[in-house]
Parts: C-alpha cells; structure tokens; sequence
C-alpha cells in the first residue's frame, strides 16, 4: 500500500509559479513511476507528467512541454512538479498518482495509487 499526499497548491497570476510536492509512504517509493494529472471543473481528467523511477525517462503532455518540470527525490520519497509561466486553463486539481512497473504512462488507468488532490488556481 502506497500513501501519498500533495501540497503547494494556491492561487496565483497569470504569468507565475507554482511547485507542487508529492510525499508517498508506504512501499519502496524508489520502485514506483510517478505522474502528475489534473482535472478542471466538468473536464475528464488529464495526464500531465511523468517520470520513471530514476527520472532517466520522463514524458509531458505537449500543454505543459516547457513550462513546467517534473522530478523527484528518492531518498525523500518526494515527487514534484515545477510549474511556471502558468495561465488560466492551468487551473485545476492537480494529483500525483504512482504505479508499479517499468516505464512511465499517460493513461490514468495505469496507476494505482492516487493522493487526495490539491487545487491551482491560476487568475487572468
């Protein structure tokens, strides 16, 4: 069983940035790929970043190619996700989510473990 648990979420300007956290307890957090997804008022969710388990391969929806950073920290069991130059249909619940295999995915359908969400809100 995995726990994880998001933070850094807020309100912010058009133009600025953001950094969310993922914390994970549980199993070895070293042994999970980890992604980013979020989800807009009456939107289906969507991918957003991911990274595998060394961050060697890491993959980005083509809306956040550049302006955001995925990464992660190991040894802190922490995932996380740099966000700048952000605009208003940046503006969702952003969840980390984790699953046990050999490459990262885009598809939700794929991870397991989910945190509880946190809210980014970004003002024209």
């Amino acid at each position: 069983q995995v726990q994880l648990v998001e933070s850094g979420g807020g309100l912010v300007q058009a133009g600025g940035s953001l950094r969310l956290s993922c914390a994970a307890s549980g199993r070895t957090f070293g042994r999970y790929v980890m992604g980013w997804f979020r989800q807009a008022p009456a939107k289906e969710r969507e991918f957003v970043a991911a990274t595998s388990w060394s961050g060697g391969t890491i993959y980005y929806a083509d809306s956040v190619k550049g302006r955001f950073t995925i990464s992660r920290d190991n040894a802190k069991s922490t995932v996380y996700l740099q966000m700048n130059s952000l605009k208003p249909e940046d503006t969702a619940v952003y969840y980390c989510a984790c699953a046990a295999r050999l490459g990262p995915s885009v598809v939700a359908g794929d991870y397991g473990y989910w945190g509880q969400g946190t809210q980014v809100t970004v003002s024209s």
